[in-house]
């Protein structure tokens, strides 16, 4: 049977890499909606926000820091949305390590988050990180 001849790219596209991401652990996943609001709405928690992004940090009962991600329709399509995601996972894991243990880290992406670049938000992200933890009682 003869086999098809292998696929070309256009001159000048992007190759894609493909390779293993960071990724954020489990463990320091928020999932449970109450864990959520907990944060939100803590009168301790320290909040810190800006014109793409709001970062809320609040005191938590587990040994790890836990961050949660708030992306809704009005951020853009689904695969905006997806995007900012993992832009912003992909950078909390690398963060992880700053964070002080008995937190946890709400990020709620704003309708702008959608429109920019990742660096800009990676450098939003980085420093309401640190003010917001800096703010929290």
């Amino acid at each position: 049977m003869p086999r098809a001849a292998p696929r070309s790219r256009p001159e000048g596209s992007p190759r894609l890499r493909v390779g293993r991401a960071t990724v954020l652990p489990t463990t320091h996943r928020l999932r449970d909606s109450a864990d959520f609001s907990a944060v939100l709405r803590s009168r301790r928690s320290g909040r810190a926000p800006g014109p793409r992004l709001v970062v809320t940090v609040g005191r938590s009962d587990t040994d790890t820091p836990r961050v949660g991600l708030v992306v809704s329709k009005a951020v853009g399509n689904a695969v905006v949305r997806n995007r900012t995601k993992r832009v912003l996972r992909h950078r909390m894991a690398t963060l992880l390590p700053v964070v002080p243990d008995h937190i946890d880290v709400v990020i709620r992406a704003n309708p702008a988050a959608g429109s920019v670049s990742a660096e800009l938000l990676r450098s939003d992200l980085d420093r309401q990180l640190r003010t917001a933890i800096e703010r929290r009682r």
